[in-house]
C-alpha cells in the first residue's frame, strides 16, 4: 500500500474541520487501550503485593489449614468454608514430633468490640499462642510484654493491643495495666505492638491479641483452631519438613490414605506460586474483557468513516474526475482511520499509565507494599490492538469510497 505526502495533508485538514467528531471517534480506542494497560498494571501490582507479603512473612514458613484441597487448588478454609479439623493437640504433636520445626503458632480469630471508659472501637480479635512473635516476622513490641506460655494455655484475661486500637482508645496515653472490656469481658492490657501497617490484605494494627485458650473457651465457644504456622529450622529442607508435618498430622488424625487428608499443608513458596497462577489467569481474563471495548471503539470508527465517505461523495467524484485513482481515494480514508486509531492509542497509553501510577500511589498510601509496574507486554498488546483495529475497521469504508463511480458521485445530493 503506497501513501503520498499529499494524502497526509488532506487527511489532517479533514480531521481539523471536525475536531470534536475526531476526538469522539477516538474515544472508544482511548478507553479500551487505557483499560487494558490499567488492568495489566493492577495485576502486576497485585502480584508484587503478594510476593512482598510472602517475603515479609518469611520463606521458611509452613502453613497448616483445616480442610483438604486439590494439589494445586486453594484449601477449603481459604474459600470461606468453616472447617474444624485442626486443634491445639495437632499443634503440640507437630512441636513434639518434627524436630526441624523451631516454633509453631496457632491462631483463631473473630470480631470484637473493645471499650475503655467512654471510648469504643470495633476491631479484630486474634487468639494466639505465646510463640506468635517468634513465628510472625516483622512484629515488635512498643511497650510491655507479649502473652506467656502459661497464659496461652489457660483462661487468662490479658490483652496486647495493635497500634491503631491503642490510638483509638488511649490516644498518646500509655495503655499498660489499664482495664478494657472486650465483648463485655474485662481484660488487663499487658502490651502494645509497634505500628506495622497493612499486610496480608488487612490492617495489621487494627487487632487485639489474647490467649488462644481464652479466645476459644471464653470469647468464641470453640475447640478448633483456624490455622497454624510453623517456622522451619535454618538450613533444613522445607519440602522434607513439609512431608514430615503431613505424616505427623495423618498419624494424629488416624489417616492411612493421603487422599483422605482433612488438612492442607503448604510452604509459603507454594502459596506464592498458587496465588501467582490465580492472579495471572484473572489478570489476562480481565484484560480480554477490557479489549472488548476496543472492538466497540473500532465499530464506532468504522461507522464514523462510513458517514465521512457519504459526506465526501461529491468531493470523491471531483477528485476522480481530475485524475485521482481508486488507490488514492482508498489511501485517503485508510490514513484517516489509522491516524484516528493511532491518536486514540497514544492517548490511551498515556492515560492508562497515569491512572495505574495514581492507583499505586493510593494503595501505597493505604499501607500496602504495592509496586508500580507497567509491563512491556501491556504496551505491545496496546500497540498491536491499535494497528489491528485501524486496519480492520478502516478497510471497508476506504474500499467503499474507492469503488464510487465519478459521474454518480458528482450527481450525489
Amino acid at each position: 500500500m503506497r501513501f503520498d505526502f499529499r494524502n497526509y495533508i488532506s487527511v489532517i485538514k479533514a480531521l481539523k474541520r471536525n475536531k470534536m467528531r475526531s476526538f469522539l471517534t477516538s474515544l472508544g480506542i482511548i478507553i479500551g487501550i487505557s483499560a487494558v494497560i490499567i488492568i495489566m498494571s493492577v495485576g502486576s501490582g497485585a502480584h508484587s503485593l503478594i510476593a512482598n507479603e510472602i517475603q515479609a512473612v518469611g520463606s521458611d514458613l509452613i502453613v497448616v489449614l483445616p480442610g483438604a484441597s486439590e494439589e494445586d487448588g486453594p484449601p477449603a478454609a481459604v474459600m470461606g468454608i468453616s472447617i474444624t479439623t485442626l486443634t491445639l493437640d495437632d499443634v503440640k504433636a507437630v512441636e513434639r514430633d518434627v524436630e526441624e520445626i523451631a516454633d509453631v503458632a496457632a491462631y483463631v480469630s473473630g470480631a470484637a468490640t473493645v471499650t475503655w471508659q467512654n471510648k469504643v472501637d470495633d476491631t479484630s480479635l486474634s487468639g494466639v499462642t505465646s510463640n506468635y512473635m517468634q513465628v510472625e516476622a516483622g512484629n515488635e513490641l512498643e511497650l510491655g510484654r507479649f502473652i506467656t506460655k502459661e497464659e496461652s494455655d489457660t483462661i487468662t484475661k490479658v490483652a496486647v493491643l495493635g497500634a491503631s486500637v491503642a490510638k483509638e482508645l488511649f490516644g498518646s496515653m500509655n495503655p499498660i495495666d489499664e482495664r478494657i472490656k472486650i465483648n463485655k469481658e474485662s481484660f488487663r492490657v499487658i502490651g502494645l505492638m509497634k505500628e506495622r501497617g497493612s499486610s496480608s490484605f488487612q490492617d495489621s494494627d487494627d487487632k487485639i491479641f489474647i490467649s488462644i485458650t481464652t479466645a476459644q473457651k471464653l470469647m468464641l465457644g470453640i475447640n478448633h483452631i483456624s490455622m497454624m504456622r510453623a517456622k522451619v529450622v535454618e538450613g533444613a529442607d522445607v519440602e522434607f519438613v513439609l512431608e514430615k508435618v503431613k505424616s505427623t498430622l495423618r498419624e494424629q488424625h488416624d489417616i492411612d490414605d493421603p487422599a483422605e487428608d482433612d488438612f492442607t499443608v503448604r510452604s509459603s513458596e507454594e502459596s506464592l506460586a498458587m496465588l501467582e497462577d490465580i492472579t495471572g489467569a484473572l489478570n489476562y481474563f480481565l484484560a480480554m474483557v477490557a479489549a472488548i471495548s476496543l472492538l466497540v471503539g473500532g465499530i464506532g470508527i468504522m461507522n464514523i468513516m462510513l458517514v465521512s465517505v457519504t459526506e465526501s461523495t461529491r468531493e470523491i467524484g471531483l477528485r476522480k474526475a481530475v485524475g485521482a485513482t481508486s488507490s488514492n481515494i482508498s489511501n485517503h480514508f485508510l490514513i484517516q482511520t489509522l491516524i484516528l486509531t493511532s491518536m486514540g492509542g497514544l492517548i490511551g497509553i498515556i492515560l492508562g499509565v497515569f491512572i495505574a501510577f495514581v492507583i499505586s500511589l493510593i494503595v501505597n498510601y493505604l499501607g500496602y507494599n504495592w509496586d508500580f509496574v507497567i509491563s512491556p507486554s501491556s504496551i505491545i498488546i496496546a500497540v498491536v490492538f491499535t494497528i489491528a483495529v485501524g486496519l480492520s475497521f478502516g478497510w471497508y469504508p476506504a474500499r467503499k469510497a474507492a469503488k464510487l463511480h465519478p459521474i454518480e458521485a458528482l450527481r450525489y445530493e
